[in-house]
Protein backbone atom coordinates (compact mmCIF):
# COMPACT_ATOMS: atom_id res chain seq x y z
CA UNK A 1 0.00 0.00 0.00
CA UNK A 2 1.46 3.37 -1.05
CA UNK A 3 1.56 6.01 1.67
CA UNK A 4 1.05 9.65 0.79
CA UNK A 5 4.16 11.67 1.61
CA UNK A 6 3.55 14.52 4.01
CA UNK A 7 3.85 17.98 2.51
CA UNK A 8 6.70 20.04 4.02
CA UNK A 9 5.95 22.30 7.00
CA UNK A 10 8.19 25.31 7.70
CA UNK A 11 8.47 27.28 10.94
CA UNK A 12 9.28 30.95 11.45
CA UNK A 13 9.60 31.89 7.79
CA UNK A 14 9.90 35.59 6.93
CA UNK A 15 7.81 37.01 4.08
CA UNK A 16 10.28 39.09 2.03
CA UNK A 17 8.34 40.33 -1.00
CA UNK A 18 4.93 40.67 -2.65
CA UNK A 19 4.29 40.03 -6.28
CA UNK A 20 3.21 36.99 -8.25
CA UNK A 21 -0.55 37.40 -8.62
CA UNK A 22 -0.69 39.32 -5.36
CA UNK A 23 0.82 36.56 -3.22
CA UNK A 24 3.46 37.07 -0.56
CA UNK A 25 6.91 35.62 -1.26
CA UNK A 26 9.05 33.77 1.31
CA UNK A 27 12.09 31.46 1.05
CA UNK A 28 12.21 27.83 2.23
CA UNK A 29 15.39 26.62 4.03
CA UNK A 30 16.51 24.95 0.75
CA UNK A 31 16.28 28.30 -1.07
CA UNK A 32 13.10 27.52 -2.94
CA UNK A 33 10.47 30.26 -3.15
CA UNK A 34 7.20 29.85 -1.19
CA UNK A 35 4.11 31.67 -2.50
CA UNK A 36 1.66 32.61 0.27
CA UNK A 37 -1.78 34.16 -0.27
CA UNK A 38 -2.74 37.03 2.07
CA UNK A 39 0.82 37.32 3.44
CA UNK A 40 2.39 40.78 3.80
CA UNK A 41 6.15 41.45 3.55
CA UNK A 42 7.54 41.59 7.09
CA UNK A 43 5.28 38.82 8.45
CA UNK A 44 7.11 35.98 10.24
CA UNK A 45 4.94 32.84 9.98
CA UNK A 46 4.63 29.06 10.09
CA UNK A 47 3.72 27.62 6.71
CA UNK A 48 2.00 24.42 5.64
CA UNK A 49 2.79 23.76 1.98
CA UNK A 50 0.17 22.12 -0.23
CA UNK A 51 1.89 22.19 -3.60
CA UNK A 52 5.52 21.41 -4.40
CA UNK A 53 7.23 22.16 -7.71
CA UNK A 54 10.85 22.03 -8.78
CA UNK A 55 11.44 25.73 -8.19
CA UNK A 56 8.78 26.69 -5.67
CA UNK A 57 6.18 25.74 -3.07
CA UNK A 58 2.67 27.03 -2.56
CA UNK A 59 1.54 27.20 1.04
CA UNK A 60 -0.75 28.77 3.58
CA UNK A 61 -0.06 30.51 6.87
CA UNK A 62 -0.90 28.38 9.92
CA UNK A 63 0.49 30.71 12.61
CA UNK A 64 1.85 34.24 12.96
CA UNK A 65 4.99 34.86 15.03
CA UNK A 66 5.30 38.51 13.98
CA UNK A 67 2.79 40.57 12.03
CA UNK A 68 4.26 43.02 9.54
CA UNK A 69 4.11 46.77 10.33
CA UNK A 70 2.99 47.13 6.69
CA UNK A 71 -0.29 45.43 7.60
CA UNK A 72 -3.58 47.30 7.87
CA UNK A 73 -7.12 46.19 8.78
CA UNK A 74 -9.13 45.21 5.67
CA UNK A 75 -12.26 47.33 5.11
CA UNK A 76 -14.38 44.52 3.71
CA UNK A 77 -16.06 41.75 5.71
CA UNK A 78 -15.61 39.39 2.74
CA UNK A 79 -11.82 39.81 2.59
CA UNK A 80 -10.01 36.49 2.26
CA UNK A 81 -13.03 34.57 0.97
CA UNK A 82 -14.23 36.62 -2.00
CA UNK A 83 -10.87 36.43 -3.80
CA UNK A 84 -10.94 40.03 -5.04
CA UNK A 85 -9.00 42.95 -3.45
CA UNK A 86 -6.27 40.63 -2.12
CA UNK A 87 -4.07 43.50 -0.91
CA UNK A 88 -6.62 45.11 1.42
CA UNK A 89 -4.51 43.98 4.38
CA UNK A 90 -1.50 46.05 3.19
CA UNK A 91 -1.20 49.85 3.65
CA UNK A 92 -1.76 51.72 0.36
CA UNK A 93 1.72 53.31 0.29
CA UNK A 94 3.20 49.77 0.48
CA UNK A 95 0.89 48.52 -2.30
CA UNK A 96 2.26 51.31 -4.51
CA UNK A 97 5.85 50.40 -3.59
CA UNK A 98 5.40 46.76 -4.68
CA UNK A 99 3.57 47.71 -7.87
CA UNK A 100 6.40 50.05 -8.85
CA UNK A 101 8.92 47.34 -8.00
CA UNK A 102 7.11 44.79 -10.19
CA UNK A 103 7.16 47.14 -13.20
CA UNK A 104 10.87 47.90 -12.69
CA UNK A 105 11.75 44.19 -12.28
CA UNK A 106 9.82 43.14 -15.38
CA UNK A 107 11.30 45.83 -17.59
CA UNK A 108 14.84 45.08 -16.36
CA UNK A 109 14.72 41.26 -16.23
CA UNK A 110 12.46 40.45 -19.17
CA UNK A 111 13.08 43.53 -21.34
CA UNK A 112 16.84 43.72 -20.69
CA UNK A 113 16.81 47.12 -22.43
CA UNK A 114 18.45 50.39 -21.37
CA UNK A 115 16.02 52.26 -19.16
CA UNK A 116 15.72 55.87 -17.97
CA UNK A 117 14.95 56.71 -14.36
CA UNK A 118 11.39 55.59 -13.61
CA UNK A 119 8.83 58.22 -12.59
CA UNK A 120 7.24 57.41 -9.22
CA UNK A 121 3.97 55.49 -9.60
CA UNK A 122 0.83 57.63 -9.77
CA UNK A 123 -1.51 56.47 -7.00
CA UNK A 124 -5.29 56.59 -7.19
CA UNK A 125 -7.07 59.32 -5.22
CA UNK A 126 -9.84 56.86 -4.41
CA UNK A 127 -8.68 53.63 -2.80
CA UNK A 128 -12.19 52.18 -2.52
CA UNK A 129 -15.44 52.66 -4.48
CA UNK A 130 -13.53 53.46 -7.67
CA UNK A 131 -15.06 51.02 -10.18
CA UNK A 132 -17.74 52.06 -12.65
CA UNK A 133 -18.74 48.53 -13.62
CA UNK A 134 -19.53 45.45 -11.51
CA UNK A 135 -21.00 42.08 -12.42
CA UNK A 136 -22.68 39.80 -9.89
CA UNK A 137 -23.91 36.22 -10.29
CA UNK A 138 -26.97 34.47 -8.83
CA UNK A 139 -26.82 30.98 -7.32
CA UNK A 140 -29.37 28.74 -5.56
CA UNK A 141 -26.60 26.96 -3.63
CA UNK A 142 -24.35 29.62 -2.19
CA UNK A 143 -20.86 29.14 -0.80
CA UNK A 144 -21.06 28.37 2.92
CA UNK A 145 -18.65 29.78 5.47
CA UNK A 146 -16.64 27.40 7.65
CA UNK A 147 -18.72 28.50 10.67
CA UNK A 148 -21.96 27.61 8.90
CA UNK A 149 -20.62 24.18 7.96
CA UNK A 150 -19.31 23.55 11.50
CA UNK A 151 -22.64 24.56 13.07
CA UNK A 152 -24.34 21.55 11.41
CA UNK A 153 -27.59 23.53 11.32
CA UNK A 154 -30.07 23.18 8.45
CA UNK A 155 -29.88 26.45 6.50
CA UNK A 156 -32.96 28.06 4.98
CA UNK A 157 -31.12 30.77 3.07
CA UNK A 158 -29.29 29.06 0.20
CA UNK A 159 -29.54 31.88 -2.37
CA UNK A 160 -26.63 34.11 -3.29
CA UNK A 161 -26.04 37.21 -5.37
CA UNK A 162 -22.34 37.95 -5.46
CA UNK A 163 -18.98 36.76 -6.77
CA UNK A 164 -17.49 33.47 -7.89
CA UNK A 165 -15.20 31.81 -5.36
CA UNK A 166 -11.72 31.77 -7.01
CA UNK A 167 -11.21 28.67 -9.14
CA UNK A 168 -14.80 27.43 -8.66
CA UNK A 169 -17.10 28.14 -11.59
CA UNK A 170 -20.26 27.01 -9.78
CA UNK A 171 -19.75 28.48 -6.30
CA UNK A 172 -21.00 31.99 -5.51
CA UNK A 173 -20.28 33.95 -2.34
CA UNK A 174 -23.26 36.06 -1.22
CA UNK A 175 -22.03 39.66 -0.88
CA UNK A 176 -23.44 41.90 1.86
CA UNK A 177 -21.42 45.02 0.99
CA UNK A 178 -18.88 45.49 -1.78
CA UNK A 179 -16.32 48.30 -1.39
CA UNK A 180 -15.57 48.67 -5.09
CA UNK A 181 -18.52 50.59 -6.57
CA UNK A 182 -20.21 53.70 -5.18
CA UNK A 183 -23.77 53.65 -3.94
CA UNK A 184 -26.49 53.05 -4.91
CA UNK A 185 -24.72 49.92 -6.28
CA UNK A 186 -24.98 47.95 -3.01
CA UNK A 187 -28.58 49.10 -2.44
CA UNK A 188 -29.63 48.03 -5.95
CA UNK A 189 -27.99 44.61 -5.63
CA UNK A 190 -29.51 43.94 -2.20
CA UNK A 191 -32.89 45.27 -3.37
CA UNK A 192 -32.88 42.80 -6.28
CA UNK A 193 -31.90 39.90 -4.04
CA UNK A 194 -34.49 40.62 -1.35
CA UNK A 195 -37.30 41.16 -3.86
CA UNK A 196 -36.42 37.91 -5.65
CA UNK A 197 -36.36 35.94 -2.37
CA UNK A 198 -39.67 37.44 -1.15
CA UNK A 199 -41.33 36.53 -4.45
CA UNK A 200 -39.91 33.02 -4.58
CA UNK A 201 -37.97 33.59 -7.81
CA UNK A 202 -35.59 30.76 -8.62
CA UNK A 203 -31.88 31.65 -8.53
CA UNK A 204 -29.67 30.05 -11.20
CA UNK A 205 -28.14 26.61 -10.77
CA UNK A 206 -25.08 26.46 -13.05
CA UNK A 207 -24.72 22.67 -12.83
CA UNK A 208 -28.30 21.89 -13.83
CA UNK A 209 -28.68 25.05 -15.97
CA UNK A 210 -31.99 25.92 -14.32
CA UNK A 211 -33.54 29.01 -12.71
CA UNK A 212 -34.84 32.45 -13.56
CA UNK A 213 -32.08 34.83 -12.42
CA UNK A 214 -28.57 34.54 -13.82
CA UNK A 215 -26.46 37.73 -13.49
CA UNK A 216 -26.68 41.48 -12.78
CA UNK A 217 -24.41 44.14 -14.26
CA UNK A 218 -24.35 47.63 -12.72
CA UNK A 219 -22.58 50.48 -14.51
CA UNK A 220 -22.24 53.97 -13.05
CA UNK A 221 -20.72 57.07 -14.62
CA UNK A 222 -19.10 60.24 -13.35
CA UNK A 223 -22.10 62.12 -14.80
CA UNK A 224 -24.35 60.37 -12.24
CA UNK A 225 -26.03 57.97 -14.66
CA UNK A 226 -26.71 54.33 -13.80
CA UNK A 227 -27.22 51.27 -16.01
CA UNK A 228 -28.64 48.01 -14.67
CA UNK A 229 -28.73 44.91 -16.86
CA UNK A 230 -30.32 41.70 -15.58
CA UNK A 231 -29.60 38.43 -17.29
CA UNK A 232 -32.44 35.91 -17.06
CA UNK A 233 -32.18 32.21 -17.87
CA UNK A 234 -35.87 31.21 -17.89
CA UNK A 235 -38.01 33.23 -20.28
CA UNK A 236 -40.76 33.99 -17.75
CA UNK A 237 -42.34 37.30 -18.78
CA UNK A 238 -44.53 37.71 -15.69
CA UNK A 239 -41.72 37.28 -13.15
CA UNK A 240 -39.27 39.25 -15.29
CA UNK A 241 -41.58 42.28 -15.53
CA UNK A 242 -42.41 42.08 -11.82
CA UNK A 243 -38.70 42.49 -10.98
CA UNK A 244 -38.00 45.15 -13.62
CA UNK A 245 -41.03 47.21 -12.53
CA UNK A 246 -39.88 46.97 -8.91
CA UNK A 247 -36.47 48.37 -9.92
CA UNK A 248 -38.06 51.16 -11.94
CA UNK A 249 -40.16 52.29 -8.97
CA UNK A 250 -37.69 51.63 -6.14
CA UNK A 251 -34.65 53.17 -7.88
CA UNK A 252 -35.85 56.03 -10.12
CA UNK A 253 -32.21 57.15 -10.49
CA UNK A 254 -31.58 54.19 -12.89
CA UNK A 255 -31.26 55.84 -16.31
CA UNK A 256 -30.88 52.62 -18.31
CA UNK A 257 -32.74 49.43 -17.33
CA UNK A 258 -32.05 46.50 -19.64
CA UNK A 259 -32.28 42.73 -19.76
CA UNK A 260 -31.14 39.67 -21.66
CA UNK A 261 -32.70 36.21 -21.86
CA UNK A 262 -29.67 33.93 -22.17
CA UNK A 263 -30.05 30.13 -22.31
CA UNK A 264 -26.53 29.31 -23.48
CA UNK A 265 -24.00 27.42 -21.36
CA UNK A 266 -22.00 30.60 -20.57
CA UNK A 267 -23.20 33.98 -19.41
CA UNK A 268 -21.34 36.26 -21.85
CA UNK A 269 -23.73 38.74 -23.46
CA UNK A 270 -21.70 39.73 -26.54
CA UNK A 271 -23.65 37.38 -28.82
CA UNK A 272 -27.01 38.08 -27.12
CA UNK A 273 -29.84 40.50 -27.86
CA UNK A 274 -29.97 43.17 -25.16
CA UNK A 275 -33.47 44.59 -24.63
CA UNK A 276 -34.00 48.07 -23.19
CA UNK A 277 -36.90 47.94 -20.71
CA UNK A 278 -36.84 51.54 -19.44
CA UNK A 279 -34.81 54.69 -20.04
CA UNK A 280 -32.05 54.79 -22.67
CA UNK A 281 -30.05 51.83 -23.95
CA UNK A 282 -26.84 53.64 -22.95
CA UNK A 283 -25.31 55.96 -20.36
CA UNK A 284 -22.79 58.77 -20.85
CA UNK A 285 -19.31 59.11 -19.43
CA UNK A 286 -17.56 62.46 -19.66
CA UNK A 287 -13.88 63.35 -19.79
CA UNK A 288 -12.44 66.82 -20.38
CA UNK A 289 -15.66 67.97 -22.06
CA UNK A 290 -15.83 64.90 -24.30
CA UNK A 291 -18.87 62.64 -24.00
CA UNK A 292 -18.66 58.88 -24.44
CA UNK A 293 -21.79 56.84 -25.05
CA UNK A 294 -21.55 53.50 -23.26
CA UNK A 295 -23.93 50.65 -24.00
CA UNK A 296 -24.22 47.26 -22.28
CA UNK A 297 -21.48 45.72 -24.45
CA UNK A 298 -19.08 48.70 -24.56
CA UNK A 299 -15.59 48.53 -23.16
CA UNK A 300 -14.60 51.50 -21.00
CA UNK A 301 -11.81 51.76 -18.43
CA UNK A 302 -13.36 50.63 -15.12
CA UNK A 303 -11.74 53.39 -13.02
CA UNK A 304 -13.00 56.58 -14.71
CA UNK A 305 -11.05 59.11 -12.61
CA UNK A 306 -7.76 57.28 -12.97
CA UNK A 307 -8.36 56.59 -16.69
CA UNK A 308 -8.34 60.38 -17.12
CA UNK A 309 -4.90 60.54 -15.43
CA UNK A 310 -3.65 57.64 -17.59
CA UNK A 311 -4.80 59.29 -20.83
CA UNK A 312 -3.23 62.61 -19.83
CA UNK A 313 0.11 60.84 -19.38
CA UNK A 314 -0.22 59.11 -22.78
CA UNK A 315 -1.03 62.45 -24.43
CA UNK A 316 1.83 64.15 -22.61
CA UNK A 317 4.29 61.43 -23.71
CA UNK A 318 3.12 61.81 -27.33
CA UNK A 319 4.20 65.48 -27.15
CA UNK A 320 1.83 66.62 -29.88
CA UNK A 321 2.12 70.07 -31.50
CA UNK A 322 -0.97 69.92 -33.74
CA UNK A 323 0.75 68.79 -36.96
CA UNK A 324 1.10 65.05 -36.29
CA UNK A 325 -0.63 62.05 -37.80
CA UNK A 326 -1.31 59.63 -34.92
CA UNK A 327 -2.25 55.95 -35.09
CA UNK A 328 -4.14 54.65 -32.04
CA UNK A 329 -3.94 50.84 -31.92
CA UNK A 330 -6.40 48.71 -29.93
CA UNK A 331 -8.50 51.87 -29.79
CA UNK A 332 -11.56 50.17 -28.25
CA UNK A 333 -14.38 52.72 -28.34
CA UNK A 334 -11.91 55.41 -29.41
CA UNK A 335 -11.45 57.15 -26.04
CA UNK A 336 -7.69 57.78 -26.33
CA UNK A 337 -8.03 58.68 -30.04
CA UNK A 338 -10.60 61.37 -29.28
CA UNK A 339 -8.75 62.50 -26.17
CA UNK A 340 -5.61 63.36 -28.19
CA UNK A 341 -7.41 64.53 -31.35
CA UNK A 342 -7.51 68.24 -30.50
CA UNK A 343 -3.70 68.27 -30.27
CA UNK A 344 -3.11 66.29 -33.49
CA UNK A 345 -3.61 66.89 -37.19
CA UNK A 346 -5.37 63.54 -37.61
CA UNK A 347 -5.89 60.36 -35.58
CA UNK A 348 -6.52 56.90 -37.05
CA UNK A 349 -7.94 54.32 -34.61
CA UNK A 350 -7.79 50.56 -35.23
CA UNK A 351 -9.62 47.87 -33.24
CA UNK A 352 -10.52 44.20 -33.83
CA UNK A 353 -14.07 44.40 -32.40
CA UNK A 354 -16.47 45.85 -35.03
CA UNK A 355 -19.09 46.91 -32.42
CA UNK A 356 -16.44 48.94 -30.57
CA UNK A 357 -15.58 50.75 -33.81
CA UNK A 358 -19.27 51.57 -34.36
CA UNK A 359 -19.29 53.07 -30.83
CA UNK A 360 -16.10 55.00 -31.59
CA UNK A 361 -17.58 56.52 -34.75
CA UNK A 362 -20.80 57.45 -32.92
CA UNK A 363 -18.84 59.04 -30.07
CA UNK A 364 -16.68 61.07 -32.46
CA UNK A 365 -19.83 62.37 -34.18
CA UNK A 366 -21.39 63.16 -30.79
CA UNK A 367 -18.30 65.16 -29.85
CA UNK A 368 -18.06 66.93 -33.21
CA UNK A 369 -14.55 65.57 -33.80
CA UNK A 370 -13.87 65.38 -37.52
CA UNK A 371 -10.12 64.67 -37.58
CA UNK A 372 -10.44 61.01 -36.50
CA UNK A 373 -11.18 57.91 -38.56
CA UNK A 374 -11.74 54.38 -37.29
CA UNK A 375 -11.14 50.96 -38.82
CA UNK A 376 -12.20 47.52 -37.64
CA UNK A 377 -9.68 44.78 -38.37
CA UNK A 378 -7.16 42.33 -37.02
CA UNK A 379 -4.18 44.39 -35.93
CA UNK A 380 -1.59 42.02 -37.43
CA UNK A 381 -3.32 42.04 -40.84
CA UNK A 382 -4.56 45.60 -41.17
CA UNK A 383 -1.28 47.52 -41.57
CA UNK A 384 -0.58 46.54 -45.14
CA UNK A 385 0.97 48.91 -47.68
CA UNK A 386 -2.50 49.83 -48.94
CA UNK A 387 -3.59 50.96 -45.44
CA UNK A 388 -0.48 53.13 -45.02
CA UNK A 389 -0.91 54.57 -48.52
CA UNK A 390 -4.54 55.49 -47.76
CA UNK A 391 -3.99 56.88 -44.25
CA UNK A 392 -0.40 58.07 -44.38
CA UNK A 393 2.70 57.17 -42.34
CA UNK A 394 2.16 58.14 -38.71
CA UNK A 395 4.48 60.42 -36.75
CA UNK A 396 3.29 58.93 -33.45
CA UNK A 397 1.78 55.54 -32.60
CA UNK A 398 -0.17 54.99 -29.38
CA UNK A 399 -0.76 51.34 -28.53
CA UNK A 400 -2.85 49.95 -25.64
CA UNK A 401 -3.03 46.17 -26.19
CA UNK A 402 -4.76 43.54 -24.00
CA UNK A 403 -2.86 41.61 -21.27
CA UNK A 404 -1.13 39.35 -23.82
CA UNK A 405 0.67 42.35 -25.29
CA UNK A 406 1.16 42.86 -29.03
CA UNK A 407 1.32 39.95 -31.47
CA UNK A 408 4.85 39.61 -32.84
CA UNK A 409 3.52 40.40 -36.34
CA UNK A 410 2.11 43.70 -35.02
CA UNK A 411 5.54 44.51 -33.55
CA UNK A 412 7.07 43.69 -36.94
CA UNK A 413 4.62 46.08 -38.64
CA UNK A 414 5.48 48.85 -36.16
CA UNK A 415 9.15 48.41 -36.98
CA UNK A 416 8.31 48.61 -40.71
CA UNK A 417 6.26 51.79 -40.18
CA UNK A 418 9.08 53.31 -38.09
CA UNK A 419 7.16 56.21 -36.52
CA UNK A 420 9.28 58.76 -34.63
CA UNK A 421 7.54 57.94 -31.32
CA UNK A 422 5.57 55.03 -29.87
CA UNK A 423 3.57 55.48 -26.66
CA UNK A 424 2.94 52.01 -25.19
CA UNK A 425 0.18 51.77 -22.56
CA UNK A 426 0.10 48.37 -20.86
CA UNK A 427 -1.88 46.53 -18.19
CA UNK A 428 0.80 43.81 -18.03
CA UNK A 429 4.40 45.00 -17.71
CA UNK A 430 5.74 41.47 -18.35
CA UNK A 431 4.36 41.30 -21.91
CA UNK A 432 5.19 44.97 -22.38
CA UNK A 433 8.82 44.21 -21.45
CA UNK A 434 8.92 41.35 -23.98
CA UNK A 435 7.68 43.73 -26.72
CA UNK A 436 10.17 46.45 -25.75
CA UNK A 437 13.00 43.93 -26.22
CA UNK A 438 11.71 43.16 -29.74
CA UNK A 439 11.73 46.88 -30.59
CA UNK A 440 15.04 47.70 -28.93
CA UNK A 441 17.11 47.86 -32.09
CA UNK A 442 15.04 50.73 -33.48
CA UNK A 443 13.67 52.39 -30.34
CA UNK A 444 15.08 53.56 -27.03
CA UNK A 445 12.90 53.79 -23.91
CA UNK A 446 12.95 57.43 -22.84
CA UNK A 447 10.13 57.63 -20.24
CA UNK A 448 8.40 55.16 -17.90
CA UNK A 449 5.35 56.03 -15.78
CA UNK A 450 3.49 53.36 -13.76
CA UNK A 451 -0.14 54.17 -12.88
CA UNK A 452 -2.30 52.47 -10.25
CA UNK A 453 -5.78 51.88 -11.66
CA UNK A 454 -6.81 49.15 -9.22
CA UNK A 455 -6.09 49.83 -5.53
CA UNK A 456 -6.27 46.82 -3.17
CA UNK A 457 -5.16 44.50 -6.00
CA UNK A 458 -1.72 43.67 -7.46
CA UNK A 459 -2.65 44.96 -10.95
CA UNK A 460 -0.74 47.93 -12.32
CA UNK A 461 -0.72 49.88 -15.62
CA UNK A 462 2.43 51.26 -17.15
CA UNK A 463 3.08 53.87 -19.84
CA UNK A 464 6.34 53.87 -21.81
CA UNK A 465 7.60 56.38 -24.35
CA UNK A 466 9.75 54.89 -27.13
CA UNK A 467 11.74 57.24 -29.33
CA UNK A 468 13.49 56.32 -32.54
CA UNK A 469 17.23 55.88 -32.13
Amino acid sequence: MSRKRKKPFFEQVEVIDAGAKGKGVAKAPDGRVIFLPYAVPGDVVDVQTFKKRRAYFEGKITRFHTKSPKRTAPECEHFGVCGGCKWQNMGYEHQLFYKQKEVENNLKRIGKVDLPEFSPILGSEKQYFYRNKMEFSFSDSRWLTQEEIDSGEELDDKNALGFHIPGMWDKILDIKKCHLQEDPSNAIRLGIKNFAVENGFQFFNPRNQTGLLRTVMIRTSSTGEIMVLIQFYDDNQEQRELLLNFLKEEFPQITSLQYVVNQKQNDTIYDQEVICYAGRDHIFEEMEGLKFKINAKSFYQTNSEQAYELYKIARDFAGLSGNELVYDLYTGTGTIAQFVAKKAKKVVGVEAVPEAIEDAKANAQLNGIDNVSFYAGDMKVVFNDEFIKTNGTPDVIITDPPRDGMHKDVVKQLLNIAAEKVVYVSCNSATQARDLALMDEMYKVSKVQPVDMFPQTHHVENVVLLEKR
